[in-house]
């Protein structure tokens, strides 16, 4: 491979209209990479800082003073000595000084970049050990929005449909099937309310949790009779958006860590959830394992606030037991050589990962190749809009790539 000549910074905005970078990274042969940097809405405490304080103005004026001189003349082929130079181009372990999404958006291109200089597919060039690259993950596509996707709707955040079926076109077919349903219920519930999606593309409306969660489920049961094809309920609930002074809080209830924990229980046996993310806040290790415990067997476990995709709290979990699964976003930590360290302990303790857009999020298909190589159980993406079509029909590609005419 060759060094890199050129590495370039610019403002665009994400799915939210919330500005954000994208970064362009070309080497001496002309080999280029370029992506750009997602954001969440709602984000925990341990994830490192996406833009400086300053956001975009103060990120570009320090990429230009601190991190273009420390990366230009880099090999391309050399991707953990590029992670580091951005380190080192910060100095601070939450990326304060140039913004996590800065970070991200330079690894990334880098890694586009690299896999095209060794004539690659993208999936092919982050193959973690012992795979092939044959899996394919299932799809947690977001049909329903709540807490801060949808201000006045349901306490949990998010309702999925998880879709199983082996063959990517089958899962993503069932998993909009759903979508569809919970519109069409929703429609002749509300007929005279103007209804809306929310910033992952699931639908709002004044319904309670558990309301929301009926629903769901009965538009999974009736694809699956429809279908024949596996597609059950799964809850992101974001507890720590509704937790305080000791109390998960919602608007018929208050519920103490006990009682949330017997009431997540039964959710799980009356509707057969097979995905559950952050049950309990986010500090709450000892909540979660105790609910693994209970229900681990029955379904995946997922801690996102939990852990932040960071290495550290990965292993407290793994210590207390305290998940089945660990949900991964790379600008949470900033670069894909911190990410991948995650990744690999996961797997080592036989977890399962889950490969994670933003709320916030671009029109970009690398995801669904960060699945693939990392052989993560599942792809989040959401299911409408163009930022997360991206994801979904660049699964499809890799899936079954494109016939020539005879």
């Amino acid at each position: 491979m060759s060094r890199v000549v050129e590495v370039t910074l610019r403002a665009i905005v994400d799915s939210r209209g919330s500005p954000t970078v994208e970064a362009e990274v070309t080497d001496a042969d002309g080999h280029r990479g370029r992506a750009g940097a997602p954001s969440g809405a709602s984000t925990g405490t341990h994830e490192v800082l996406a833009l400086p304080e300053g956001g975009v103005p103060a990120a570009l004026d320090r990429f230009r003073t601190d991190v273009r001189p420390a990366l230009l003349g880099r090999e391309l082929s050399d991707a953990p000595g590029w992670d580091a130079a951005l380190h080192r181009a910060d100095g601070d372990d939450e990326f304060r000084r140039i913004g996590g999404g800065v970070a991200t958006a330079l690894s990334i291109a880098a890694a586009i970049a690299r896999a095209r200089a060794a004539g690659v597919p993208l999936w092919r060039s982050w193959l973690r050990p012992g795979l092939d690259g044959s899996g394919r993950p299932m799809i947690v596509g977001n049909c329903l929005n709540g807490g801060r996707h949808a201000i006045g709707g349901p306490e949990f955040q998010e309702y999925h449909a998880i879709s199983s079926a082996p063959n990517p076109a089958d899962a993503v077919r069932a998993a909009i099937a759903v979508h569809r349903r919970v519109g069409e219920a929703l429609t002749e519930k509300f007929p005279k309310l103007a209804l809306g999606r929310g910033d992952e593309g699931g639908w709002v409306a004044p319904l309670g949790s558990l309301e929301a969660l009926e629903l769901l489920s009965q538009a999974c049961e009736a694809v699956r009779d429809e279908t024949h094809l596996p597609v059950h309920p799964g809850l992101d609930l974001a507890a720590s958006e509704f937790f305080s002074d000791g109390q998960y809080r919602y608007r018929d209830r208050n519920l103490d860590p006990d009682g949330q924990l017997a009431f997540l229980v039964e959710l799980v046996d009356k509707f057969g959830l097979k995905y559950m993310e952050d049950p309990f806040e986010e500090e709450a290790f000892d909540s979660f394992a105790a609910f693994t415990k209970a229900v681990g067997g029955k379904l995946l476990v997922v801690g996102d606030d939990l852990y932040t995709t960071g290495l550290a709290r990965l292993e407290r979990g793994i210590a207390e037991k305290s998940t089945n699964s660990v949900l991964i976003k790379v600008n949470q930590v900033g670069t894909l050589t911190d990410t991948f360290a995650t990744v690999d302990r996961a797997r080592a303790a036989g977890w399962s990962t889950i490969a994670s857009h933003r709320s916030g999020d671009l029109p970009e298909g690398w995801l669904s190749h960060f699945a693939i190589g990392t052989g993560a159980r599942g792809l989040k993406c959401g299911l409408l809009g163009g930022e997360r079509v991206a994801k979904l029909n660049e699964l499809l590609r890799l899936a079954a790539p494109a016939q020539t005419s005879p």
